[in-house]
């Protein structure tokens, strides 16, 4: 896996991702009028940059696809916590970057649709839920060998810190994806958000909070902060970036409840795998906290969601197109993270 230790140069070669990724990374720690200011000049030669880089991301090339996502990530960084100083959020500049990022992504998760497969659902409430249930059942994703198998049976310490490490994107944040997506809602929708969020905040005990017990795992492994990014691939960056594109924006709202629902599904039975391979070796008991009270949530969670969020939304045509477009991104974008991972823990497994 490719790592960013470049210092910051202008992108001068057009085909030298990691360039413009610096370039743009060293922005995001100014104030957003400092780089309106100072970088105006050269909004069109890094927008150029960065589709280039998306171009080449499309066309298969690994290095790229890691930079776009890493990129990205950064950029993501900007609103998903609280800053020490002022920051890029809000420049002009830096929206067309991202913005050219995120039309690059939402392009390729669709291009795994097949064309027309939106359309054919169902248009009965009832009916389009057991449509959904049944496609997201017959995946590859639903039980992936990497659970059901790799974790299951044979993962070590080093695998499971490293799954840890992996999961933090979507599982170390859901407090606050829930909490995005819940603007604009309300009846019960908004409830079961609420319902949903006030679980991921431990009812109110601080020491419950999940967020918490998930960062307990790291104490366990010994994962340092500054150590993270390094060890994530471009995969495990965009099932963070899909969650924070969805949750942002309004007009993802149905994309959203299909993809943090079919999270919900997916979690019980592959954390089953994570508990079995815990105990299978002996790791302390507080580390898998998380996993045994998500396992019993989750499943509530997740019939809570198709109930009151997904069934009351499945009366519109334009709710069940994005609903179905956002459980799809979820499971395709999944199996390619799970069937990547799976090849990675064989090869290391034969070394």
């Amino acid at each position: 896996m490719p790592s960013i230790d470049t210092p910051d140069v202008a992108v001068d070669d057009p085909v030298d991702h990691r360039a413009v990724v610096d370039e743009v990374t060293s922005w995001l720690t100014r104030p957003a009028d400092e780089v309106d200011a100072k970088f105006a000049p050269e909004q069109a030669r890094v927008v150029a940059a960065v589709d280039r880089l998306n171009g080449d991301a499309e066309s298969g090339d690994d290095d790229a696809y890691y930079l776009q996502q890493l990129l990205l990530s950064r950029i993501y960084q900007t609103i998903m916590q609280i800053p020490q100083a002022p920051t890029a959020e809000g420049s002009r500049v830096l929206h067309e970057v991202t913005r050219s990022l995120e039309v690059a992504t939402i392009a390729s998760e669709d291009r795994w649709i097949e064309p027309g497969f939106l359309e054919s659902a169902p248009t009965e409430p009832r009916e389009y839920l057991s449509w959904l249930k049944g496609i997201v059942r017959g995946h590859r994703a639903f039980k992936h060998p990497y659970y059901t198998e790799f974790i299951n049976e044979s993962a070590g310490q080093d695998d499971l810190r490293t799954y840890v490490i992996q999961e933090s994107l979507v599982d170390g944040r859901f407090d606050d994806f829930l909490a995005m997506m819940q603007v604009g809602t309300s009846g019960q929708a908004k409830m079961e958000i609420a319902n949903n969020f006030w679980d991921e905040m431990g009812n109110g005990d601080p020491a419950e909070v999940h967020t918490h017990l998930f960062n307990k795992i790291y104490e366990v492994f010994d994962v340092r902060g500054d150590e993270v990014e390094h060890l994530l691939t471009g995969s495990d960056l965009l099932s963070g970036n899909l969650a924070v594109l969805l949750c942002r924006y309004r007009n993802f709202y149905p994309e959203a409840v299909g993809y943090l629902g079919m999270t919900e599904w997916l979690v019980p039975d592959r954390f089953l795998n994570v508990i079995r391979a815990w105990e299978r070796l002996g790791l302390p008991e507080v580390g898998i906290t998380y996993h045994r009270l998500h396992v019993t949530i989750d499943s509530q969670h997740a019939a809570g969601w198709f109930h009151n969020v997904v069934l009351p939304a499945a009366t519109s045509e334009y709710m069940r197109r994005g609903i179905a477009r956002g459980a799809l991104w979820r499971v395709n974008s999944s199996a390619r993270h799970l069937d990547e991972r799976l090849s990675y823990a064989r090869v290391t497994a034969r070394a």
